[in-house]
């Protein structure tokens, strides 16, 4: 679907809708990258916020070598951006600049003159021999809103550990409930530790924003991969804080309700997902297995539990002769939850995806094709839309726009 399609076909424009976006107006100076700052950023930056990307002069952001695949260019061979890079880099514009020179910091110094928030996600203290920490601008920027993301958090022991994704699922205890029981510990197949730190840090800086814009005060926010992994334990975490019993690893199986997991039938595999009583005596009448919602061993959620292997056992024998479209079309048909498991290509070729505009297409000069698929926000805003206005920037694409336009200033005159 292509940009100026976007909000016509599915969902009309109400009246008064604003173009801008709720945050225009927003400046972030971005010195972050791989995945957890640009995921933050792009967020802000589909909301309305100029996104100010600072990279290092030749190279850029790392993820744009992280391929295959890449952007294919017209003569055929790959270009430099990855898909990884274009996946959470929209809507910023890419400034090339040596943080490692004086120049270079006293450019970003100017720069964050004209900005509300700056967000970086260097080692602890990474910026501070560049006199770019907090402590070294808090003085002269008393309403800048900054933003460190970090592996294990600017304290602690493990304050100086580098933080990477995978890391911070195996030490926040994720890769511990993850995976077959029988099987290793297993990640999430994407990096959650880092999208996720990325949403609470767009979180915190908007609250932060909101405390600034009442007070006049900046303020300094601490994100740690780790911290976020535990607060995503949530009912598991708690299950053991309140039992003192560790939480076993059980696959597709949930540790509080039954039957709520991945059958196997006959044509493929499903997903039931049983919520209450009342949906497990209509699951049950589908199936043919009437008995077993009358069977006190399975009558009650509680009951479900206390006999869960047994109770598996005998779906998955029954199970087994059902059909999977004829099972899922009953389901639905008596409110029982269930789906499909769909690959990514299958998720993405669904009706419900197109409808929500969450596959979009924008124009892109790198690709051979003149444009680029990309995944949607999952945000729908009635007033003030999402919009897509830059494509993921090559590096450097806007140096000399950023700083003509925000220093009246250009390239030539720094001396670069």
């Amino acid at each position: 679907m292509k940009q100026t399609d976007m909000h016509s076909e599915h969902h009309p424009e109400p009246d008064n809708v604003s173009p801008l976006g709720p945050l225009a107006g927003l400046r972030v100076l971005d010195l972050s990258r791989i995945l957890a700052g640009p995921t933050c950023t792009q967020l802000l930056g589909d909301m309305g916020a100029d996104i100010i990307k600072i990279e290092k002069p030749g190279g850029g952001d790392d993820t744009r070598k992280w391929g295959p695949p890449y952007v294919q260019a017209s003569d055929g061979e790959p270009t430099h951006e990855s898909a990884y890079y274009l996946a959470s880099n929209r809507n910023k514009r890419s400034v090339a600049i040596d943080i490692s020179s004086k120049e270079g910091v006293e450019l970003v110094r100017k720069l964050l003159i004209k900005c509300d928030v700056l967000l970086e996600n260097f080692k602890l203290g990474g910026l501070r021999k560049y006199g770019l920490g907090y402590d070294d601008l808090k003085n002269e920027f008393p309403s800048l809103v900054y933003c460190s993301i970090t592996g294990f958090g600017q304290t602690g022991p493990n304050a100086h550990r580098a933080g990477y994704d995978l890391l911070a699922q195996g030490f926040g205890g994720m890769m511990s409930l993850t995976g077959d029981p029988e099987g290793e510990p297993t990640k999430v197949g994407v990096g959650i530790a880092d999208v996720m730190t990325g949403m609470y840090a767009a979180t915190a800086i908007l609250a932060a924003l909101r405390h600034r814009d009442a007070t006049g005060e900046g303020q300094h926010i601490d994100l740690a991969l780790v911290d976020t992994q535990i607060s995503w334990l949530v009912n598991e975490g708690t299950n053991y804080l309140l039992s003192g019993e560790e939480p076993l690893r059980r696959g597709n199986q949930h540790p509080n309700i039954v039957p709520y997991q991945v059958f196997e039938v006959l044509d493929g595999h499903v997903i039931i997902a049983i919520g209450n009583d009342r949906q497990f005596e209509r699951f049950c009448n589908i199936i043919g297995a009437q008995h077993l919602a009358s069977d006190k061993e399975f009558a009650t959620n509680q009951a479900r539990l206390a006999n869960r292997d047994w109770l598996i056992d005998e779906l998955s024998t029954i199970l087994l002769e059902q059909n999977k479209q004829t099972l899922l079309a009953d389901m639905e048909l008596q409110g029982v939850p269930g789906g499909p498991i769909n690959t990514v290509a299958e998720a993405l070729a669904t009706p419900q995806v197109a409808a929500r505009d969450m596959s979009i297409t924008m124009p892109y000069k790198p690709a051979a094709s003149g444009v680029v698929d990309l995944i949607g926000n999952p945000i729908k805003f009635s007033k003030t839309p999402v919009t897509y206005r830059i494509p993921p920037p090559t590096c450097g694409e806007h140096t000399e726009e950023v700083l003509r336009e925000l220093l009246n200033d250009s390239i030539q005159d720094q001396g670069k």
